[in-house]
């Protein structure tokens, strides 16, 4: 399971920012995931639970983690259709042709956190 070193990663970036602003414990977190970035949002929940009890120094015992979703999307470069797909080399459901260009869905970043 990379979620807990995805969380790890996530953390180090949001304690390093936090004390370039000199705040004292994180409150929430909000990630946006891809359908296709490889992370798996409950894991993802599961791996801050883990770090939230371990860091009690700084991330606040009330601490969340808030996922938006982003759906995945991509366009047939032979056809232009758009379509939904469901791994990142899809077949196009108009044309049948493989190697569309994914235009959203592989996203994994932080949005924002709240600290004080």
């Amino acid at each position: 399971m990379h979620e807990i070193a995805l969380m790890g990663d996530i953390l180090n970036i949001v304690v390093r920012d936090m004390e370039e602003k000199s705040l004292h414990q994180v409150k929430k977190i909000t990630l946006l995931v891809g359908d296709l970035s490889n992370a798996m949002p409950d894991a993802l929940r599961m791996a801050f639970d883990i770090y939230k009890v371990d860091q009690k120094d700084w991330i606040h015992p009330d601490a969340t983690l808030q996922i938006e979703h982003e759906s995945a999307k991509a366009q047939c470069i032979f056809c232009n259709t758009f379509y939904v797909p469901d791994v990142k080399i899809a077949l196009c459901p108009e044309c049948n042709m493989p190697g569309g260009k994914l235009i959203q869905g592989e996203t994994f970043q932080i949005i924002s956190y709240e600290g004080d």
